[in-house]
């Protein structure tokens, strides 16, 4: 499976409290998101709101992608929700 991330701003949902980014799987788009609170918890988001989330997800850009990376090729290419709890999970934590 390849796995390529869109240079595209993330969009708000502001239902959802996340932001939703594209991945591209075999070349396929698939929606991912991370919660409001998985860029709070770990890349220094000040609230849930969307001007706070934004420069979070620039900051964290890297590893979140590396972080939907792997939960992408354990599901097999279907969307994923970061939450806060992946990023602490074993074998996701920044090397």
């Amino acid at each position: 499976m390849h796995i390529q991330f869109s240079d595209a701003t993330p969009t708000y949902d502001g239902d959802d409290l996340a932001l939703h980014f594209v991945a591209l799987i075999d070349g396929q788009p698939v929606v991912c998101s991370i919660s409001a609170e998985a860029l709070e918890d770990h890349f220094g988001a000040a609230s849930i709101r969307e001007d706070d989330l934004l420069p979070a997800f620039e900051r964290g850009r890297a590893r979140i992608r590396s972080v939907c990376a792997e939960a992408l090729d354990s599901n097999g290419g279907e969307s994923v929700v970061l939450r806060s709890g992946l990023f602490r999970v074993a074998g996701m934590e920044p090397e």
